[in-house]
């Protein structure tokens, strides 16, 4: 056992708050040598494909620290290291699709029609939406919902009047932005919901580096479900034929009835 992933298995077990956890592995990864993080990581990640429950939970903080943004040049550097270290239970919770070489066309400006309105019917400015966001009537959740710019998803994100059906709402929605994708994946909370983690990896526009990762914390019927989805990316699919591959057998009950 890699002793930095005992230590992450005992701490995510005495800590019950999923704020604290992700706070807790996300000083732990930038804290820690990132060679050592790698280990860690393929330690968990490989008890985690063979559905180690203290291994999922700790993989479950550490998905909302893969997805942010901030921490882009680290989660780069872990990839380099399982490739380099052979780390292979690593490398596949870090697949991504290939990147082409030509130049990726920008984000498209926000639409207009998507974002909320004063009553005189003039679009609210970005500053007003986060606002809005922050302390929103239940008749503007429908138009905060369709907001473009990822601020103010974060904002409707931590507001305590938003439900889980508002959430699989948002990331269901199609086309996808993966800006607003990426605010859901970091967000400490969301996405241990199953419902959330499903309309995640099941959006095509999903970006596979949020996706794969999550991956690691479906259940067997999920996976399955998701591997016989065809409008998904083939990465995210191939994951998940993957995983159900590694997974232990099913035992049966008395009685015939397979356990998930």
């Amino acid at each position: 056992m890699d002793p930095l992933a005992e230590r992450w298995r005992r701490a995510v077990s005495s800590v019950k708050e999923l704020r604290l956890r992700v706070a807790f592995l996300r000083s732990e990864m930038l804290r820690a040598e990132p060679a050592a993080v790698a280990r860690a990581l393929d330690d968990l990640c490989r008890d985690a494909e063979q559905a180690d429950p203290a291994a999922r939970d700790v993989l479950g903080a550490v998905v909302p620290v893969l997805a942010d943004p901030a921490l882009s040049e680290r989660v780069a550097l872990l990839r380099e290291l399982a490739a380099s270290l052979a780390l292979l239970s690593l490398s596949r919770l870090l697949r991504r699709k290939a990147r082409r070489r030509e130049a990726q066309p920008a984000s498209p400006a926000p639409d207009e029609r998507q974002v909320a309105t004063s009553g005189a019917g003039r679009a609210l400015t970005l500053g007003e939406r986060r606002a809005l966001a922050r302390r929103p009537t239940r008749a503007a959740f429908d138009a905060l919902l369709r907001d473009p710019h990822p601020l103010v998803i974060r904002n409707l994100l931590a507001n305590p009047r938003l439900t889980e059906d508002d959430v699989v709402r948002l990331a269901a929605r199609r086309p996808a932005s993966p800006e607003v994708m990426t605010e859901i994946a970091r967000h400490p909370e969301w996405p241990q919901r199953a419902r959330v983690r499903m309309a995640i990896v099941q959006n095509p526009g999903a970006p596979p580096e949020i996706a794969v990762p999550m991956v690691r914390l479906l259940l067997r019927p999920e996976l399955l479900q998701l591997a016989a989805a065809a409008d998904v990316p083939a990465v995210v699919r191939a994951a998940a034929r993957e995983l159900l591959e590694r997974r232990p057998p099913v035992p049966h009950k008395p009685g015939g009835a397979l356990e998930q």
